[in-house]
C-alpha cells in the first residue's frame, strides 16, 4: 500500500517506521515542505520519500498526525478526500499548559472529520506512548493492542487489516461519538494502557 503521512513528529515517524518495515511505501509531508523531511525519509529506507501535503493526500490511505494547533493549516487546500480513508492519530492538546482544546461537545475525531469533508475517518494509534508504538508489536506474551473507532465499517475493516498485518491486535470501539471519546487524550480512560492480546 502507498500511505501518505501528514505530520512527521513522534507518532507519524513511528508509523512510518512500522509501515516501511513491513513493505508499505510512505510519503512523508509537513507544512515546511519536502526539503525539511529528506533526511528523515532517507533514514527510513527505500520505501519512504518526502513529498508535499497534496502528494500525501493522494496516496492510497492518508494518516493525519499533526499537533492539534496545526489541524486547520494541515488540512487546508487538500485534494478532494471524499470516500478516502483517513487515519486520525491526533489528540486535542494545546500548549503551553497541556490544555484540552475546545471541542463544542464533540469527540476530537468528529472535529477532525469536519475539516475533511467526505473522508472516511478512522481513529487509531493515538493511545500508546510513541516508544511503544514504534516497538515490535509482536511480543513473546502476545500482540500489542491498538484501539480503533470510526463511523464507516468498511474503512475500519481496511485499517484493522493494515495494523494486524504489521503485528498489532486491534479492538474496535464502535463509532466516533462513542469510541473516539474513550481513546481521547486527555479525558479518555484508554490512553497509555499497554495491553497484550494472547
Amino acid at each position: 500500500m502507498n500511505i501518505g503521512i501528514i505530520g512527521a513528529g513522534n507518532i507519524g515517524t513511528a508509523l512510518a517506521t512500522l509501515f516501511t518495515r513491513t513493505g508499505h511505501s510512505v510519503i512523508l509531508a509537513n507544512s515546511r515542505g519536502p526539503d525539511s523531511l529528506r533526511d528523515k525519509a532517507q533514514a527510513l529506507g527505500k520505501n519512504a520519500r518526502a513529498g508535499t501535503r497534496e502528494e500525501a493526500a493522494r496516496a492510497d490511505l492518508l494518516v493525519l498526525s499533526v499537533s492539534w494547533a496545526a489541524l486547520e493549516e494541515a488540512t487546508a487546500g487538500l485534494p478532494d478526500l471524499k470516500g478516502r480513508i483517513v487515519i486520525d492519530t491526533m489528540n486535542p492538546v494545546l500548549q503551553p499548559g497541556f490544555r484540552l482544546a475546545e471541542l463544542d461537545g464533540l469527540a476530537s475525531s468528529q472535529v477532525v472529520a469536519k475539516h475533511l469533508p467526505g473522508a472516511r475517518l478512522v481513529k487509531i494509534a493515538n493511545t500508546l506512548p510513541t516508544a511503544l508504538l514504534a516497538a515490535e508489536p509482536r511480543t513473546p506474551n502476545g500482540a500489542r493492542v491498538l484501539f480503533m473507532s470510526g463511523d464507516d465499517a468498511a474503512a475500519k475493516g481496511e485499517v484493522k487489516g493494515l495494523f494486524e498485518d504489521i503485528g498489532f491486535a486491534v479492538i474496535d470501539l464502535g463509532d466516533l461519538a462513542t469510541g473516539a471519546r474513550l481513546q481521547q487524550f486527555p479525558g479518555g480512560p484508554l490512553p497509555l494502557l499497554n495491553l497484550l492480546k494472547q
